[in-house]
């Protein structure tokens, strides 16, 4: 699976990366064009950026749908578990791995609702096109306005991201199950600041106030490491 991480996560980061510069160039070369600076300012209005609004959103639509997955993997989407929290352990695992599996039953109907569309939106006709089959009664499918890509290229999007979503509920629901873990980020950690002190870690776990995901492992420990201490006073 580490391929795949590093694979998902330099693609969300070319896409994020790219509409960056995209949206930049074109925002630099709108406010430059109006600056009456002969020669320079015909020469820019000579370069046609019409296209870049429409790149940056085909490009955002791609990164939501990857890094919706990345989201499932990590733990970083948000959730309320205000009542889940507040069950018995066996309880609240029985709900969690039903909402894990709803997950996957939800964006995998959604991967193949998707994966339908866009054959039917030109992919079966590029495909087709492709392998030399006839193209009889095949749909060539639209373009996009600016760009005049294929849509079924942009609509791509949404079968290939539900799939890796579903993958990554399918991925947590397995190790929850053998684990009774869930993947957990650190929202207070930021990369390339250390610690504040010798051993120093945040732990949203531990926190009591309904407001953080609470660990089934994390809870058990808690529960241990108080019968030790009453069983030391009672010493």
């Amino acid at each position: 699976m580490k391929f795949l991480d590093h694979l998902e996560e330099w693609l969300i980061t070319f896409l994020i990366g790219t509409a960056t510069v995209v949206t930049f160039v074109a925002v630099v070369h709108r406010y430059a064009s109006g600056l009456a600076i002969p020669g320079l300012q015909d020469w820019l209005l000579s370069i046609n950026l019409s296209w870049a609004q429409e790149l940056t959103i085909i490009l955002f639509v791609w990164m939501a749908k990857f890094g919706a997955a990345y989201g499932v993997r990590t733990g970083i989407h948000v959730g309320v578990d205000v009542l889940i929290n507040r069950l018995s352990p066996q309880r609240r695992a029985k709900l969690i791995l039903l909402g894990l599996l709803a997950g996957a039953l939800f964006t995998g109907i959604v991967a193949t609702l998707g994966g339908r569309f866009v054959w039917e939106n030109g992919a079966h006709y590029a495909i087709f096109k492709l392998a030399g089959l006839s193209l009889d009664d095949v749909l060539e499918g639209p373009t996009t306005p600016d760009l005049e890509w294929p849509t079924w290229i942009v609509y791509s999007a949404i079968p290939l991201g539900s799939s890796l979503m579903c993958f990554r509920f399918l991925q947590v629901a397995l190790g929850f199950w053998r684990t009774g873990e869930l993947p957990h980020h650190d929202h207070g950690h930021v990369d390339g600041l250390e610690d504040a002190g010798p051993g120093a870690e945040f732990d949203g776990y531990a926190l009591e106030d309904n407001l953080h995901p609470h660990d089934l492992r994390s809870a058990g420990a808690a529960q241990t490491g108080a019968r030790a201490d009453d069983g030391g006073r009672a010493k």
